[in-house]
């Protein structure tokens, strides 16, 4: 078993597969969009996210617009690919006066078990990445099957 392999199974990203992120009953069981606060705090107050269930966690970057297609890249590399944002997500001033500056909203999304370490992980690699590529990170948020089978938000 080679290096990425067991990467991939410590990292739960073998059961990517397993959850499709285009599945429209996809609701945020939980989220942060404050730097200050960490995600175990975060994972903690979440009501309805079922921890041993992969998710699809998603960061929430502003870069420049210009440079969109090399963070994809990048971050294509760590198995992340673009999102559409979805209604009611993230921080909605923050994206409308991110535009007139050139800006755009850019989410990365990725399929994995969630867990407070892996997710710090990867808030700190997001920020790195956006900052390298004169961005901000704004937050992420997680989605995981409704429990009732309503569709998502």
């Amino acid at each position: 078993m080679g290096i990425r392999s067991v990467w991939r199974r410590f990292s739960g990203r073998d059961a990517a597969a397993e959850l499709d992120p285009a599945r429209t009953d996809l609701v945020v069981v939980a989220s942060s969009f404050d730097d200050a606060e960490a995600c175990s705090t975060a994972l903690a107050r979440a009501m309805d996210w079922r921890a041993p269930e992969t998710a699809v966690l998603r960061h929430h970057l502003r870069i420049p617009a210009a440079l969109r297609d090399a963070v994809v890249a990048i971050a294509a590399q760590d198995g992340y690919s673009p999102a559409e944002p979805s209604a009611g997500a993230g921080p909605a001033a923050a994206a409308a006066d991110s535009s007139a500056a050139g800006h755009i909203e850019l989410v990365l999304q990725r399929v994995q078990v969630l867990d407070a370490l892996h997710c710090a992980q990867e808030c700190s690699r997001m920020a790195g990445l956006a900052q390298r590529h004169e961005g901000t990170a704004l937050g992420w948020d997680a989605l995981q099957p409704s429990r009732s089978g309503e569709p998502g938000r």
